[in-house]
């Protein structure tokens, strides 16, 4: 069944609250104080809900980044932060959080003026998901620490021996578009509990939640220098962070193309990198399934936030004899998934976040056509006001075509068919990523089975894309490098040190 009421894709109105954030002029957060960029130049800040410039942000230049650098560089060596008892940078990331927490309503406006997702969707899922990251994490600053160990060659009694575990130093963080204020705060959460200082670089496309978030540090209490928060380009303010000499950590999540170039670049300090790179995701359900339950499911996969997700389940594979079914289930929520104005509160999906992306998005889409693929639904733009992009289902497709090689990063999914374990699990691992897979099953050992044959970060049974702060997160292959969250989010951020005393 079809909802044919018309959409109306106007933006609803902004806040007063908002309006007046966005009235603010171009500033940077350095040292705790706003302060104007070295040069004055700018870059326009769009609403992808109506395509129109709603700000303008100050684009950081290499003194700039200098600055923010010297401030952070300054503030870990003379201890102000590092030196503090761990539960009192326990209690100010916890207070930071709750600050977080009583403007929720305001950054969830924010987050979905600046990025496109509905406002709805920010307030249940990115606001919470920051403060769960803040919270988790803060609990880490009391518990980290070494260990005593037994030598192995020296006799018993004449040597003792023991680690320390010491933050990495000045970290510098680059967040993506997708989840602007969810990724900054899960970058920046391990990096403050763990002892460092840190500069943030959020996309120059949604820098607006992590402008607004600065307002909150030095209320929380954090000193001067620990938390920089600049904006400007990728290929200028964040080159200069990863090649910075004075930048210990860089942290990035983004795409792969990217994350190479910045693997590459911050060889030459050896700099420590952690990477949370692109996906193609598969989802395979399996012939034991109701496909009345799960074709939401695998919809949800691939349409959640418009597509705009890195473990997003682009590749879904169906075994044959449910394969149209299947495909029926997922066009059914066609309506539910068509992306409205992220103020509207009807809206489950909004926009993609800018022109450039739009222009990908489709751009792939006609070169499946072009390659043979069918448009099972979707595969246009429902109007030419904003962004938007109707979720899109492609069949008849084969694994050379860029369509199901290639990140899309939207709401686009290819659908193939397929008879046995071992064959899906093949083609599953016929990708040079591996950040997140779903299954779909009722058969425990199939999943079992599947989750381990299948290469890749995460694997989820019968569901997709559940995050959790104390699981760690990361990808295979040209996924990443490293993992976030959990246990292993703060050792990303800590340095081994070996002491052995003569006695």
């Amino acid at each position: 069944m079809t909802d044919m009421t018309p959409i109306d894709y106007r933006q609803r109105e902004y806040s007063d609250a908002i309006k007046a954030f966005l009235a603010r002029g171009p500033r940077l957060f350095i040292n705790n104080e706003w302060v104007e960029s070295s040069h004055g130049a700018t870059i326009g800040v769009e609403d992808p809900s109506s395509g129109k410039e709603i700000t303008r942000i100050a684009d950081a230049s290499d003194r700039d980044v200098d600055r923010a650098v010297a401030a952070a560089r300054t503030a870990f060596d003379d201890g102000r932060w590092t030196g503090l008892a761990p539960n009192a940078r326990e209690r100010i990331i916890h207070r930071f959080a709750d600050l977080l927490e009583a403007h929720a309503d305001e950054f969830a406006e924010i987050e979905a003026i600046d990025n496109g997702k509905p406002k709805g969707m920010a307030a249940a899922v990115d606001i919470p998901g920051a403060i769960s990251q803040l919270r988790f994490m803060a609990g880490w600053a009391s518990k980290i620490s070494g260990e005593v160990i037994q030598p192995y060659t020296m006799p018993t009694g004449t040597v003792f021996g023991y680690t320390l575990r010491e933050p990495v130093g000045v970290c510098g963080q680059i967040v993506p578009w997708n989840f602007p204020l969810l990724m900054a705060c899960l970058k920046i959460a391990p990096a403050l509990a763990a002892g460092c200082t840190l500069v943030l670089k959020p996309a120059e496309q949604t820098p607006l939640t992590a402008l607004r978030l600065a307002d909150l540090v030095a209320e929380a209490g954090f000193p001067a220098g620990v938390v920089n928060i600049i904006t400007g380009y990728g290929h200028t303010a964040g080159d200069r962070m990863v090649k910075h000499p004075d930048v210990d950590k860089i942290a990035f999540t983004g795409s792969t193309e990217i994350g190479k170039l910045i693997n590459r670049n911050a060889t030459d300090t050896l700099k420590h990198v952690t990477l949370e790179l692109g996906g193609k995701s598969p989802v395979v359900i399996m012939p034991d399934v109701n496909v009345a339950e799960v074709a939401p499911g695998a919809a949800g996969a691939i349409f959640f936030n418009s597509g705009q997700v890195c473990v997003a389940g682009s590749r879904l594979f169906a075994h044959r004899s449910i394969f149209d079914q299947v495909i029926e289930g997922v066009a059914a929520t066609a309506p539910f998934w068509a992306p409205r104005p992220s103020l509207d509160a009807e809206a489950h999906a909004g926009p993609l976040v800018s022109k450039e992306q739009f222009d990908r998005v489709m751009g792939y889409i006609e070169a499946g056509k072009r390659d043979g693929a069918s448009v099972a639904m979707g595969g246009d733009a429902p109007t030419a006001d904003g962004y938007y992009v109707n979720p899109t289902v492609l069949v008849d497709v084969n694994p050379q075509m860029s369509v199901v090689r290639e990140e899309i990063f939207g709401p686009v999914v290819v659908a193939q068919r397929f008879d046995d374990l071992d064959e899906v699990a093949k083609a599953a691992n016929d990708t040079c990523f591996g950040l997140g897979a779903g299954v779909w099953t009722r058969d425990v050992a199939t999943m079992h089975k599947l989750a381990a044959k299948i290469k890749s970060g995460t694997v989820w049974g019968n569901c997709h894309a559940v995050i959790d702060t104390a699981l760690p997160f990361g990808g295979y292959k040209e996924s990443g490098i490293g993992r976030e969250q959990g246990r292993a989010g703060i050792e990303a951020y800590l340095e081994t040190k070996s002491v052995i005393l003569q006695l």
